[in-house]
């Protein structure tokens, strides 16, 4: 399908069912709510231990209605790949597992980056340049609350700024780099999944990268970012609304998961070119 189609198609689709576009939302918000009302019960439990465990239950029910949110969105996913016209329903346990199973896709596409980008701070000797800059910081402050009337920057701690400043230079362009590369793989990952309903499938980062070849690098990069554009734009736009008429600012109950239902419909529909 063209970039420009997807975009169109894609665009109008939310609309097509605005009252699974609303029980979105709400579930959202109640997710949003148990995860803010638990966080601060959590740390009240400092005070009362009982706190501890109703935090820890709200932010769990919150962590579950998550999934049950992204699993739909694989389904948002999936109705694109099969070119299917109609919003999908909420198939509450389907849903579930979907969304714990991208869930565990997640963290295994953003560790592996995670992972090298350590160790290549590692090999810069980022920790210990760091630590250098830090005792040096450490001295001239001690010397300054003795009495110094001047501080004084040494050659090492000129060199240790030096040597701190290539570290991390080096590891950032890495882990820039590396993030990006995972987040189209990832993106892939979760297309993979909505097709085939398997965790496994959806694990194999050497297909996923294939799955990008064989689409095309250029159509998925091209449209992934023109997807992103519109998004940021559309928000820039609404921001500035939200900040002459902040009343307004409730629409964004809409807006949000429309978003959402939109940018998950274009890569269901990029996919559906291989599936």
């Amino acid at each position: 399908m063209d970039i420009m189609d997807i975009i169109k198609d894609s665009f109008v689709f939310p609309s097509k069912n605005m009252k699974l576009l609303l029980i979105f939302e709400l579930l959202s918000i109640i997710a949003g709510a148990f995860s803010v009302i638990g966080t601060i019960v959590y740390v009240l439990g400092i005070i009362t231990p009982e706190c501890f465990m109703w935090g820890g239950i709200a932010v769990i029910v919150s962590m579950l209605i998550g999934w049950v949110l992204s699993g739909y969105l694989i389904s948002v996913i999936k109705s694109g790949i099969e070119l299917d016209d109609d919003v999908p329903e909420f198939e509450w346990w389907d849903n579930f597992n979907n969304g714990f199973n991208y869930f565990i896709v997640s963290i295994v596409y953003y560790i592996i980056p995670a992972f090298i980008v350590v160790v290549v701070g590692y090999l810069t000797n980022i920790f210990g340049n760091a630590i250098v800059v830090a005792q040096e910081i450490i001295t001239q402050a001690l010397n300054v609350y003795m009495g110094a009337s001047t501080v004084y920057i040494s050659e090492a701690m000129t060199q240790a700024i030096a040597n701190l400043a290539v570290s991390l230079a080096i590891t950032a362009t890495v882990a820039i780099v590396l993030f990006v590369i995972f987040s189209f793989l990832q993106t892939m990952a979760g297309a993979r999944l909505a097709n085939t309903g398997s965790l496994t499938e959806a694990l194999n980062i050497f297909e996923s990268a294939k799955d990008i070849r064989r689409i095309g690098i250029g159509k998925v990069i091209i449209l992934i970012l023109l997807v992103i554009i519109i998004v940021a734009v559309i928000e820039m736009i609404l921001s500035a609304i939200y900040s002459y008429v902040p009343i307004l600012s409730i629409l964004s109950i809409i807006i949000t998961p429309y978003l959402a239902f939109f940018t998950q419909r274009a890569i269901g529909l990029l996919y559906s070119d291989i599936a």
